[in-house]
């Protein structure tokens, strides 16, 4: 395939209800989607920066610089086998996963589209539906928290994970502990913990967590080795797994013994398949997180979540969870027995709603291989 044009857009969703970890609250996403052209067809990807350099160092302005200057150059004009050669041809570049997972996986929703394949199999997925769990944020009550829990359990959710920080974590789970004595219950601190409370959290495995996810530093795997070594609460790394090496390094060193992988933060499905695909050879459990994707950053997590590593859980929930209107239709549903069945059409198995797209755009710039000057810049963001 040729990459003939690269679009960019940025749009604005409202979140259903704010949505509160360790490091703030949010409930207007801003998205940047990458939509790639070649042969009459396009494929879209979603990159999953966040507004701040909260999460991890990339926002949605830093991605959109480094897509328009550097990575959106290395794709036009060129000739492409196939989406796993990306990573390879985007090479140059050093970091910055989450504006080459955008773009790379437009790649692969456009192959799969003219290979007439559903995108789960193409990056090599085997399963026909996966489990489900829900991640819910910090609340302003403890009675709102427990009323949640009680609505994702009936809507047959599988795993629910809280988000925590100090002051919002053991009294919780005390409590949720006690009124869902059963269920499967993981945390996820965001790195708002150091070592100094280790022994705070060792307290957490009277909770019988299935994990605790990054509690320490974003960046720091010697002393999660240390506080994995004190506590039997398996520890899930998320912010500090990039790539394949740095998931080998973690495990090898003790660190974790679980991985959070996301598309975005390793940078797109190749080396997302990598990692999955030696964690299942080491007996390591991945896992899909999640970002507040809209339907089309969801429907790539969807077909992620396919394939045979992924046995745990993930973040893939319904649409409705989020958003009063998704951006894709069908819009994504769970089953009553908390899974996603696996989609058989090709590309995505979602339609992509452009008009809605067109409606929610503030920021839209085009690049093509042309000759001629066609790039267009539109800035109209409401006052």
């Amino acid at each position: 395939m040729k990459i003939e044009r690269i679009d960019l857009r940025e749009i604005h969703l409202r979140l259903r209800a704010p949505f509160e970890t360790s490091f703030g609250a949010v409930q207007d996403r801003r998205i940047l989607l990458v939509e790639a052209h070649a042969e009459g067809i396009s494929g879209w990807g979603e990159c999953t920066a966040t507004e701040g350099p909260f999460y991890i160092s990339e926002t949605i302005d830093t991605a959109w610089i480094m897509l328009r200057d550097f990575l959106v150059p290395l794709m036009l004009g060129k000739d492409v086998e196939s989406a796993r050669t990306i990573p390879a041809m985007l090479a140059a570049v050093r970091g910055n996963g989450m504006a080459k997972a955008a773009l790379e996986n437009a790649v692969w929703h456009l192959e799969s589209l003219a290979r007439g394949v559903p995108l789960h199999r193409l990056v090599g997925g085997t399963l026909e539906e996966i489990p489900c769990g829900v991640s819910l944020g910090i609340q302003s009550s403890l009675e709102r928290l427990l009323a949640m829990i009680e609505n994702e359990l009936a809507a047959g959710y599988r795993r629910i994970k809280l988000k925590i920080k100090p002051g919002k974590d053991e009294s919780v789970l005390r409590e949720v502990r006690r009124r869902f004595p059963h269920i499967t219950l993981s945390v996820d601190a965001n790195s708002a913990y150091s070592l100094d409370h280790a022994a705070h959290l060792k307290a957490f495995d009277d909770f019988h967590l299935l994990m605790m996810e990054q509690p320490l530093e974003w960046d720091d795997i010697e002393h999660h080795a240390r506080l994995q070594a004190q506590i039997s609460t398996p520890i899930c790394l998320d912010e500090s797994i990039h790539h394949l090496r740095g998931a080998q390094a973690a495990v090898e060193r003790g660190a974790c013994r679980v991985i959070n992988i996301k598309l975005g933060r390793v940078g797109g499905h190749t080396e997302a398949s990598r990692i999955q695909t030696w964690c299942a050879h080491s007996r390591i459990p991945v896992w899909c997180g999640g970002m507040i994707e809209s339907g089309i950053g969801r429907a790539h997590n969807i077909a992620m979540s396919t394939q045979a590593g992924f046995i745990w859980p993930g973040d893939v929930s319904a649409s409705r969870r989020y958003w009063d209107e998704d951006i894709i239709e069908p819009e994504v549903e769970v089953t009553a027995r908390g899974t996603i069945p696996a989609p058989q059409t090709p590309g995505l198995g979602y339609e992509v709603r452009e008009r809605r797209i067109e409606q929610l755009t503030v920021r839209h710039e085009m690049f093509s291989a042309r000759p001629e000057p066609v790039a267009v810049a539109q800035d109209f963001l409401p006052q």
